[in-house]
Formats: C-alpha cells, structure tokens, sequence
C-alpha cells in the first residue's frame, strides 16, 4: 500500500506542496491529491470506455467550467480562445465588423452595429440574425460562431443574415476596432459638463482625464460623471479616476483575503485635475465593481452626490492565474473595502438557499458605517444613492421583459414600420406606442412566474400526492387567474420605467449610441436631476453634510 501511493500520487503531492507553500493555502493535502487521484482515473476509464467518440478537451472544459460554477460567478477558466475574448475586454480593441453581437435565444443577432465600423458601412442593422459565414452555416458551426467573424484588418467576409423575414448577404471588411471606455463627453448647458464612462479598460484613465480636462476648458464648472451600466474591470483605473478629483495619497479602497499576500490598500499616486469641482456621479443597477469603487469611494469622501439607483454590488476581486497549456484561471481571491470600512457585496454565494441560489443580504442585517463628515452609508447591497430616482430601478417585471428581449425586439418592429422620424430629440413613446407594447407582449413568447405562482405549482404537485387535488384545484385556478391579472397590471404600473427603456432601444436604432446621449442631456430624469443639484450650491453642499 505505502508503495502504491509513493509512486501513484508522488507528483500530485508535491505539486500540492508548492502551490500551498507559495500562497499560503491550507488544506488537506492527502485530500487533494486523493480527488485529483480519483478525477485522473475516471477520466482516463470515461474516454477509453464510453459507447460513442469522446472529446477529452471538451469534456475537461466543461468539467473545469461547471465545478467553479458552484463558487461565484466570477471565478472562471478560460481556454485559449476564452484568453482572447478576456484581453479585448481589457484592451478595448479588436480585429472584426464592429458591432456587438450576442446569441439571443439560439439565435446569433447583432445587438448594435458602432458607427462608421464595417458591420455598419456594410448596412447591417440592430436585429439582424447571422446564418452564414463565408457559406458556414452557424447552426453547423461547434466552435463559437462569433470567432468567425474576427480576423486579420481589411480581410473581406460574405455575411447572409436574415432581417424580418428575409434573407440578404452583405459583404464586409473587417477592420481594427477600438472600444472607447469614454464614449461621449460634452457640454450639457454653459457650466455643466458631462462624461460617459462605460469600461474599466487600459483606456480609462487616458480617455476620462482628456475628457475632464477639455470640458473644463470649455468652461465647465461642474461634472457629471455617468456611471449607469458600467460593468467595471480593471481595479487600477478605478484608482486612478478616484485620483482625478481627490489629492495624492489618499486610500481608494482595500482587500481583505486569505492569503495574506493579497492583502493590499490602494491609494492615490498622482497630482489630481481637480479636488474642487462639484461632482455628481451616475449609477444604476448595472454599475457594478469597478464603478461601485469610484462611486463608493467619492461617496465615503464626501466629493461627489450619487444619483440614481442602487449599484449591482459585486465586492469582490479577482486575479488571474496562468495556467498549462496557455490556459488561465480568474478567481475571486478577496473582497474589496471602500473608505469608510464597507463592502457593498450584495449577494452571499457561500451560504445558499435550498434551491443552489446565491442569498441577498437582508437590509436589517446591513451595516452602518460613516462618510469624511460623519454621513451614514450602509454595506451589504450596492452602494445607494444620495438621491434615488424610481425609474432608474428596474422592478421584477421589467427584469423579466429585458431578459425576455421584449424590449429589443419591439424597437426591432419599431423601426422597420417608422423608418423616419423628422427630430429624434424630440421623440418620445405615446400612450399608443406602449399600447402597441402590450399587445407585442401578449402575441410574443413573454412569460413571467412570479415566487408566488411557483409556490402555488409546488402546493399543487403536493397535492396530488395526498388525494386533495380534487378540492383545490378549482381555487388554484382562480388563484393563478387572478394573478395573471395582476401581473398584466404591473406591466401598467411600471408604464414609466417601460417607456424609459423602449425610448433608450428605439432612439439608439436610429441615431447610433452617439445620438443616445445627446437625447439624453435633453430628456433623461438622472441627468435632469444631476443638473438641478449642480447649479444650486446650497442643495449641492446639503447632500454632502
């Protein structure tokens, strides 16, 4: 027995031992290497035994994917091709057509075409489903289908894709991309001026300083710095846009892990732009890491007013680790701490509920902690604005009609029976176009069950195991009648926040993101507001004491 484990688990020992020995891991030695012993040889039995051919490297990638599925959704392993989507991320360029594309219900559908890049030049449009590259059918196509549509500047491809119905072939030349993380700066009126900071890239410190610096110049007494839908990214960045509104030396954030080492505090390096300058920062419930850092930080400071909704309230930070064969491993290795002490992690992925879902930490269980002059801030859940404005947070059924694609795909519709609008800034959905919206809803495949139609299906199935189903059925109906009313009156409740976000798809269709934030500085509630706590010092400064 002592020789069989000498020789059969001597190398995965000591791998063990180094890895532990340079991170400061615990753990139980015998048992890693007893599950890496165990994993080895069932996966050498599967692929040598199993009825039909076998892909070892698919097998082992979804393996590897789906065991750190049971961690957090930020711990991920990426294979070669993986590496490539993650470096555009934080680079911000590309070789490809230009536009995002996604796949929306098996379907590969370009969600927005970036102006005057290829996908665009060429006619594609916002809606349109690719079927063929180059005469590949991606419905044949293993791999990912969008890395056919990357490759070398001014290499042409022949694109068929159908739009409403019809199939039609494009012919496009790819070209280099840039992904700007400061889509849009400019003046809103003579004094405020306004920034669209939408990633956390290598670009965002270069792009966000030239922005700061040249509205200043052109006369700009107060910033808005709009942070709605910012995902985050790279941690440094937020450091340093922290940076351009406070001194030299001041903590930013810190990180609390189990290895010690990872144990950092991060603090400004550089002389700022401006400490003075009042400031009031953006977000939403799609602000998440990076952005929560800038906008929690500038909170607990006491530098900027947050306007908007609750933040996404991700707190944790990840790091890459190389890995053989030019694979990598991003995983969560602490949580991050603004100033005052908080961490805004919303969601708790190591205590679950019964059903394997990550637990919301409940608001009474939340934590007080105190702003530079003495503000009450809480963690726990996002970072909360000075001042909420309700349309800006997506209620359940919203939630359920953005990921049913309701919304995209009507402005889809929108567009093609409205191919002309005479002045989008004054474009606005009418009670009849959020009519139309309805009945869109009601013809399409949008569903919506509620906790308490699950907890009524369950109560049934139940029910029927104990010979009742007979005598409840009848009021189950009804009960699930009623709350299909009920569910068509909340999509009449939230008629607001609806008609917000089908203005924001349908104006993008015809004037491209670019036009989406000047209509913006025209109609948009948070800026209107940003504007209105801006040019009146004494509300500016009473939101701050």
């Amino acid at each position: 027995m002592k020789h069989f484990f000498k020789h059969k688990i001597l190398v995965p020992v000591l791998a063990v031992i180094i890895f532990i020995s340079t991170t400061a891991f615990r753990n139980d030695f015998f048992e890693i290497a007893k599950q890496i012993e165990i994993f080895t040889t069932l996966f050498k039995e599967l692929n040598m035994n199993y009825v039909d051919e076998t892909n070892p490297a698919e097998l082992m990638d979804t393996a590897l994917k789906n065991m750190l599925e049971e961690l957090d959704p930020y711990t991920k392993y990426y294979n070669e091709q993986d590496i490539e989507t993650a470096r555009i991320k934080r680079t911000g360029d590309y070789s490809g057509i230009g536009a995002k594309i996604m796949t929306l219900k098996n379907k590969v559908v370009i969600v927005e075409p970036y102006k005057n890049y290829p996908a665009d030049r060429a006619g594609l449009k916002a809606g349109d489903q690719i079927i063929k590259v180059d005469g590949i059918a991606l419905a044949d196509f293993k791999d990912d289908a969008l890395d056919l549509l990357k490759g070398a500047p001014n290499s042409k491809i022949n694109v068929e894709y159908i739009r409403q119905g019809k199939t039609s072939t494009a012919s496009v030349m790819r070209s280099e991309v840039q992904i700007d993380a400061v889509p849009h700066f400019s003046m809103i009126n003579e004094t405020v001026g306004y920034i669209v900071l939408k990633k956390f890239n290598q670009k965002t410190t270069t792009q966000t300083k030239y922005a700061l610096t040249d509205l200043k110049a052109q006369g700009a007494k107060q910033i808005i710095l709009d942070l709605r839908g910012n995902p985050g990214g790279l941690l440094n960045e937020a450091v340093n846009i922290v940076n351009l509104f406070v001194p030299k030396g001041q903590l930013v954030v810190s990180t609390k892990a189990k290895v010690k080492s990872y144990n950092q505090t991060y603090y400004t390096k550089n002389a700022p732009v401006d400490t003075e300058i009042p400031l009031v920062v953006l977000i939403n419930g799609k602000s998440a890491s990076a952005s929560e850092i800038v906008s929690g930080t500038l909170q607990d400071l006491d530098r900027a007013v947050i306007v908007g909704s609750r933040s996404f309230g991700k707190g944790l930070v990840q790091r890459y680790k190389k890995l053989s064969y030019g694979t990598q491993l991003k995983v969560t290795i602490s949580r991050y701490y603004t100033p005052s002490g908080r961490c805004i992690q919303a969601l708790d992925y190591w205590n679950r509920d019964k059903d394997g879902n990550a637990v919301r930490t409940k608001q009474e269980n939340y934590n007080a902690f105190t702003t530079k002059n003495g503000r009450k801030v809480f963690d726990g859940g996002g970072v909360f604005p000075d001042e909420a404005i309700d349309i800006s947070k997506n209620s359940a059924i919203t939630k359920a009609i953005l990921g049913n694609l309701s919304i995209f795909e009507f402005a889809t519709k929108f567009y093609y029976e409205n191919t002309t609008i005479n002045d989008i800034n004054t474009f606005k959905v009418t009670d009849a176009h959020f009519k139309d919206f309805r009945s869109y809803l009601k013809t399409s495949d949008f569903t919506f069950e509620t906790n308490t139609e699950k907890a009524l299906k369950k109560a049934l199935e139940i029910s029927k195991t104990e010979n009742l189903e007979d005598d409840i059925s009848k009021d189950y109906n009804t009960l699930i009648s009623n709350l299909n009313k009920a569910k068509d009156q909340a999509i009449q409740a939230n008629k607001a926040q609806l008609i917000n976000l089908l203005t924001d798809e349908i104006v993008k269709r015809y004037v491209y993101r670019e036009g989406l934030f000047e209509y913006y500085k025209i109609h948009n509630l948070d800026i209107k507001k940003a504007v209105e706590i801006l040019q009146n010092p004494n509300k500016y400064n009473a939101y701050l004491k």
